[in-house]
């Protein structure tokens, strides 16, 4: 959280979407075109490779990194292509197809989302393309196309719009004669679901989760044995269970070539009569402060957890510390800060969590480094995450990694903790400016990953330069705009409002550059909930529901008596 290297991109073109450019647009080959329906030949294949996205992007290439495969939503199967557009690229995600010389194709997608293209290029006659805008539920679009004479490969492609938001893409077709290189061959039994684990109970149900399988359209849940629930998820909760009982749980993957092996059993036994004990965690609030307390003397205020300021909502105590096992980590309360026990420093987070705070561990900062590469690491950093919420009372944790991520296995690590932690968990994260720029950055693709568990994601809006805002433009550091159009690229990029806060430096001396006064970051706040207040950029849209604003620290906010929590606190807790 403290000094960061500068980052300044290259100032990219203006580019414009306005209704004189659609038309314009069309007229250069983007005919809309509805469904088409066509009689097929005996012969006629979809000579498209991994149409359905179920095997992730394989044969398929997708521009600037803008392309994942996502479990939800999803028109069949289990997977579909979701492709974010941002700054200067369009999000364009294509594949050569093998086609036969002088053939007619029929080329169809079902598409959602924002602005949505499709089309082929390179036909050896005349390339297509069709398009739609924003759909909410799914939509097909469909055009046909002739190869030339000479033609044996034609390139198929979606892509979205400048400026507009993310688009989801499912069953592609490209429908015609065998060019020589068949279809997808039918699938095989799908392997076994690993990371079966049990999470939250009640006197009648556990909940369960488990790792994804490739190809696998379905699971099976078991119970002592016997078939109890089948999903298409990765996740199902087992009722009408009997309370004070142990139970075995295994999982098995599905697809139409059959049923996997079942899975290890996990055992998991339900609460004791009476209901179990309410969550511990207090709720979030609708608007909310968070702010990092530091675990050690730096020359800020020194701070004992009970001293920080009542207007923080969220309070992240930084850091744990990494040990030698990948992915685990521990705390380790500094003697600097004066606590006569770790039973003192318990004590306080006790009391902080009856106040209505809920006070978090953070795994990072600028000197931590906890590596979540592999499965094994995934679960070390869950199992030793979960035990310190045990052993200390914490909330949940905030994940500010400042030394790259893997965003596969720090999902995998994030979900097993849930798992464990159940649904009260507060998970936040604090990415630089960099790390935010497009869904495609491993950051970004955690954290719609992990969507339905994010509480919020509080970028640090200092330490890194101009930046490109959600318009392609380019803006100063330390400005209403710098905050307003960045945060649009995370609100129009799938996160939702309640899950954006506005991070910076509580004073001059709390970060190597980028502070701006409480008025700026207020003004910020009332021009994405309310539409005033803002610099030259100002939404399209208004968020009433953004989560708020973060800062670093309490301790640099108590150094420059308390200037920014008293000023920033009541203007969050008071948005619409």
């Amino acid at each position: 959280m403290d000094d960061r290297t500068d980052h300044t991109p290259i100032p990219p073109r203006r580019r414009r979407l306005l209704g004189s450019g659609l038309a314009l647009a069309v007229g250069a080959g983007f005919a809309l075109v509805g469904p088409i329906a066509g009689t097929a030949q005996a012969a006629d294949i979809n000579v498209a490779k991994n149409p359905g996205f179920e095997s992730g992007l394989a044969d398929w290439s997708c521009s600037a990194g803008s392309g994942s495969a996502v479990s939800s939503p999803v028109r069949s199967g289990t997977s579909a292509l979701r492709a974010a557009p941002g700054g200067q690229d369009n999000a364009r995600c294509a594949q050569q197809v093998k086609v036969k010389p002088g053939s007619t194709y029929t080329l169809s997608a079902w598409v959602q989302g924002g602005y949505a293209y499709l089309g082929a290029s390179g036909t050896g006659t005349t390339d297509v393309s069709t398009w739609t805008p924003d759909s909410t539920g799914w939509k097909q679009l469909s055009t046909r196309f002739t190869t030339g004479a000479n033609t044996t490969t034609v390139t198929v492609y979606t892509h979205g719009w400048y400026g507009q938001s993310a688009y989801l893409v499912d069953d592609v077709s490209v429908f015609g004669p065998d060019g020589g290189g068949g279809t997808d061959p039918e699938p095989g039994v799908p392997a076994t679901p690993a990371g079966l684990t049990a999470g939250a109970t009640t006197t009648s149900s556990v909940a369960l989760s488990w790792n994804a399988v490739s190809g696998a359209t379905g699971y099976h849940v078991y119970r002592d044995g016997t078939t109890v629930q089948s999903v298409s998820g990765t996740s199902a909760t087992v009722t009408g269970l009997a309370a004070d009982t142990s139970y075995g749980f295994q999982v098995t993957a599905a697809n139409t070539a059959g049923e996997s092996a079942r899975s290890a059993t996990v055992t998991a036994r339900t609460a004791k009569p009476g209901g179990q004990d309410p969550d511990p965690n207090p709720s979030v609030p609708k608007h909310a402060l968070t702010g990092y307390w530091q675990n050690f003397d730096n020359g800020a205020t020194v701070q004992k957890l009970r001293d920080v300021q009542a207007q923080y909502d969220i309070i992240a105590v930084s850091f744990a510390d990494s040990t030698t096992t990948p992915g685990q980590i521990v705390f380790n309360l500094d003697p600097a800060l004066r606590y006569s026990s770790v039973a003192e420093f318990k004590a306080d987070i006790a009391a902080k969590k009856q106040a209505g705070k809920s006070v978090i561990i953070s795994v990072g900062g600028e000197k931590g480094n906890v590596t979540i590469n592999s499965d094994a690491s995934a679960t070390a950093f869950a199992n030793s995450a979960y035990a310190l919420m045990q052993e200390y009372g914490f909330s949940g944790v905030d994940i500010d990694l400042e030394h790259g991520i893997n965003s596969t296995y720090l999902t995998k690590a994030l979900r097993q903790l849930s798992a464990k932690a159940g649904p009260g968990m507060v998970l936040t994260m604090a990415p630089q400016t960099i790390d935010m720029q497009s869904t495609g950055t491993e950051y970004f693709k955690t954290a719609l990953a992990v969507k339905d568990i994010l509480t919020v994601v509080n970028m640090q809006y200092y330490n890194s330069g101009s930046m490109l805002g959600c318009d392609g433009k380019v803006y100063s550091q330390g400005s209403v705009d710098f905050l307003t159009a960045l945060a649009c690229i995370q609100l129009e990029g799938g996160l939702a409002p309640s899950q954006v806060g506005l991070g910076v430096p509580a004073s001059t001396r709390g970060a190597g550059s980028g502070y701006v006064s409480p008025a700026v970051v207020n003004n910020a706040l009332d021009c994405l909930t309310r539409g005033t207040g803002c610099g030259q950029f100002k939404p399209s849209k208004t968020y009433p529901g953004l989560r708020g604003a973060m800062t670093w620290s309490t301790n640099w906010d108590a150094t420059a008596g308390n200037a920014w929590s008293n000023a920033v606190g009541p203007h969050v807790h008071n948005l619409p």
